[in-house]
């Protein structure tokens, strides 16, 4: 059987000065041997080893500017005896990017792209098999063989490629659409320029005799309860392999079927069938069973050689487009049912990705889950992302809408890089293939819409800029690949050059304007039939900026602040969008809490409006769910993995149910949204509320929704009708759901101040939750909880809540420790009182 050996140990890594000297690199760094960890990069090797500061914290960034500049090399030693196999292979799993790899004194070749894998036969160079090689070593590590991967600087190979072939337009100024490595890793409006170069992902020895499984690619499928499990496979043979029959063995649920592959045969179809399978549902709509899918080859003799192990579901996935009369539609089909799709958009979790865990991908993604979530976006400008998040993803039922590895800018279609995508793209598909949760290959992130509208023409004069790949190489590599699931040109995209490209009609739309330029009620003004990108920023947890920043005072222009705010005059825009609705913040943390409370409720405009026009609306991709480091952004869980109130503010838009008052015909409806199987029929508390809490009209209404439907309830005139807008609004309660209706800003209200009570439970144990009941004496509009600024690891367990006078909340707070009722005032926020000062009581079980 083949063995595998991980490469993890005795790894050193130098600055490489051959080529030139780096400015600002520390003082003997050259002469310097790094321990190195591998998987790793070079940034934390440097970290770990205390040379660099943290880039994450305060500028910090800008003075390891200088590490994405240098060259680098990571030096080891393999063991040169033999292992009794007839083949030895040095694989790479993945290398960041442009590397050249030695073993002793022989060139085993070069790569230049961060998302392949790389293998080389190194059986005669470390004494197996018959050849010489180099040799071992003698003396001091006698009986090994160097090995040393040399990394040349992204910058340089991106560089000299576009003086190659030309310059192409993109949306930063940096080169990273001339190298297949992670677009963002040159910074993004969210994110900071760390350009990274490393062993990032597994290296290995593989020792195998006679074959091995080069490639399997399983094509899954089911019909009339019948699954089906088609396996091609591709298998590589030594010299001993070529004239010896071969079998390849498929098992999945207990089933088995084999195919022999005769002597000089090297590729085969296997097929296995499962009656009565089980389906495989997005979370919300079924359960997600998963099947083992195992492939061995065996020798005539029934030896194994090689093995191959996955997880299977079993579902159909349709994707329609057919024309309407709104349009053309952006719908996805999983299993016959048609899905209003609550999405999230993902970029890496860190921006060195190889600190990303298997433990890690799963709490993010079981953070997207609990929020309502059932579809992830896998952004282009990131990386084809470690199995542990597809597996993460099938076993929560999250479904994946992968893009190919294409962002923001114009990208060159000639060699070598059309070579590279065409390589990356076949892998790629084959890897993830296996993953029921996929359901959507998407070919690029705004670059057909940026050729529409980005002004690139004048510029590219003629020169090619991607539109081959994403509407001819990558739909026939899906096609050839995995005919299971659907592919989409690009996002935005209308399916056709006839409308365009971000044509809210046709396909998928990013709703930019908003927070660009316009408020977020103009996400009202149209009904796309998906939305796969909208979003408004915040700041992250107060907890998160005090640990990454040392500024004194902050506040939202200060150095850190500044520098830790990426996005084109992001602060402008998050004023502006203040000023829409809001008085001048007279603080800092007021600044804080208005601006987080404004992403969410941006938000909420938008989901809101857009899932009471399902059907013609099937689907909303919130740009982001998370940060890769501290940074003002749109994500809704920030950097140090806290979320911001957008985050419980997802769980109640993307609840299967959602009360929500919208405009038809120039007149206010409830909006009773129902994307659950069963009916819903309820009775619907409508109230017409003054500011100080006297109720002008209560009336019922019976809300009747049909499954995966909206039903719109009309109001009464008593309802409908604010005698003063400048005080009242309207409440409406169903089952525990509620919606609140104001006509004028927050600036324009005439809220009272507030006034609450507090009592404090304190955990009965240590590690136990505790508990924070606020009474509301008055209205208390969007009351928030920052456990953070209690203790920063203490997290509550819901966000934004609106009471009225004489009404109660309970927060659950974890991880608070020492506990004391003393520190609320100062965690404790609203609307009507951004620096409340409440009456607290503490009461000890």
């Amino acid at each position: 059987m083949k063995v595998r050996t991980p490469l993890t140990r005795d790894w050193t890594l130098r600055l490489d000065t051959t080529r030139h000297r780096p400015d600002h690199a520390p003082a003997g760094l050259a002469d310097a041997e790094i321990p190195a960890q591998v998987p790793g990069c070079v940034h934390t090797d440097l970290l770990a080893a205390g040379l660099i500061p943290d880039p994450y914290l305060d500028r910090n960034e800008q003075e390891v500017a200088w590490v994405g500049r240098a060259d680098w090399t990571y030096t080891t030693a393999l063991p040169a005896a033999g292992t009794g196999h007839e083949r030895t292979d040095l694989v790479f799993d993945g290398l960041d990017t442009v590397a050249e790899i030695r073993l002793g004194d022989r060139l085993l070749g070069a790569t230049r792209n961060m998302h392949r894998s790389y293998r080389y036969d190194v059986t005669d160079l470390l004494g197996d098999g018959n050849g010489s090689g180099a040799g071992p070593e003698t003396g001091p590590g006698a009986g090994t063989v160097p090995l040393s991967v040399r990394f040349t600087s992204a910058y340089e190979e991106a560089e000299a490629l576009r003086q190659t072939v030309g310059a192409r337009p993109n949306a930063y100024p940096e080169p990273f659409n001339f190298v297949r490595k992670m677009a963002c890793s040159f910074g993004w409006d969210w994110g900071p320029t760390l350009v990274t170069a490393g062993i990032w992902r597994q290296a290995r020895l593989e020792h195998w005799s006679v074959a091995r499984l080069a490639d399997v690619t399983p094509e899954v499928t089911v019909r009339d309860g019948v699954g089906r499990v088609l396996v091609r496979v591709a298998v590589e043979r030594t010299g001993s392999g070529a004239s010896r029959p071969l079998t390849v063995g498929l098992t999945v649920a207990g089933r088995s079927a084999r195919v022999e592959l005769p002597a000089g045969q090297d590729t085969g179809t296997v097929e296995v069938t499962v009656p009565g399978a089980e389906l495989w549902w997005p979370r919300g709509y079924g359960e997600q069973p998963l099947y083992d899918c195992e492939v061995v080859l065996t020798d005539a003799d029934g030896t194994a050689l090689d093995g191959w192990e996955r997880r299977v579901g079993f579902r159909t996935v349709e994707l329609d487009t057919a024309a309407d009369e709104h349009g053309s539609a952006f719908t996805l089909v999983v299993n016959g049912t048609r899905l209003f799709a609550r999405g999230v958009n993902w970029i890496p979790d860190d921006v060195f990705p190889s600190r990303i865990t298997p433990a890690r991908y799963r709490h993010r993604l079981e953070q997207a889950a609990a929020a309502g979530v059932d579809l992830v976006r896998v952004w282009g400008g990131g990386i084809y992302e470690d199995r542990a998040f597809y597996d993460a993803c099938d076993e929560l039922g999250l479904m994946v809408w992968q893009d190919f590895l294409f962002a923001c800018a114009a990208y060159p279609e000639d060699e070598p890089l059309r070579g590279e995508i065409a390589a990356e793209a076949a892998e790629n598909v084959t890897r993830l293939m296996p993953h029921p949760s996929l359901v959507l290959w998407n070919g690029n992130n705004e670059n057909l819409w940026g050729f529409a509208d980005w002004e690139w023409a004048a510029e590219l004069d003629g020169a090619a800029w991607g539109e081959g790949y994403y509407l001819d190489l990558l739909p026939r590599i899906v096609a050839s690949t995995d005919p299971t699931r659907p592919y989409w040109a690009g996002s935005p995209w209308s399916g056709s050059w006839e409308h365009h490209p971000n044509d809210p009609g046709h396909g998928t739309a990013h709703s930019w304007e908003v927070w660009n330029r316009a408020d977020y009620t103009d996400y009202t003004g149209s009904v796309p039939r998906f939305v796969a990108e909208f979003g408004w920023q915040a700041p992250p947890a107060y907890a998160t900026l005090r640990r990454a920043l040392s500024d004194t005072p902050l506040s939202a222009d200060s150095p850190g602040m500044a520098h830790h705010q990426k996005a084109d005059d992001g602060n402008g825009k998050l004023d502006r969008g203040l000023a829409h609705h809001f008085p001048v913040p007279e603080d800092f943390d007021a600044w804080h809490y208005l601006t987080q409370v404004n992403q969410a409720r941006a938000v909420a405009t938008g989901v809101e409006h857009w899932r009471s026009h399902w059907p013609t609306c099937a689907g909303t991709v919130l740009w982001q769910l998370n940060d890769c480091w501290p940074v003002t952004s749109w994500a809704a869980i920030d950097g140090d993995a806290r979320p911001k109130p957008l985050y419980h503010e997802l769980s109640r838009l993307y609840a299967d149910r959602l009360l929500t008052f919208q405009q038809r015909d120039g007149r206010t409806v409830l909006a009773a949204v129902n994307q659950g199987a069963q009916r819903w029929t309820s009775t619907v508390l409508l109230r017409r509320v003054d500011a100080d809490g006297t109720v002008h009209a209560k009336l019922t209404a019976v809300v009747d929704a049909a499954p995966r439907s909206v039903a719109l309830v009309p109001l009464p005139e008593e309802i409908a009708v604010l005698a003063d807008p400048g005080r009242e609004f309207r409440v409406a309660d169903a089952d525990g759901l509620r919606a609140v209706h104001f006509d004028r800003t927050d600036a324009e209200f005439g809220y009272p101040q507030a006034d609450m009570q507090i009592e404090l439970v304190p955990g009965a144990r240590r590690g136990a939750d505790a508990e924070v009941t606020v009474r509301a004496r008055t209205l208390l509009r969007d009351l928030l909880l920052q456990a953070d600024r209690l203790h920063p690891d203490a997290r509550a367990d819901r966000g934004l809540v609106t009471l009225l006078p004489g009404e109660s909340v309970t927060y659950r707070v974890s991880d608070w420790q020492d506990a004391d009722a003393q520190r609320l005032p100062g965690a404790l926020l609203c609307v009507n009182s951004p620096r409340v000062l409440p009456s607290t009581r503490q009461i000890r079980r």
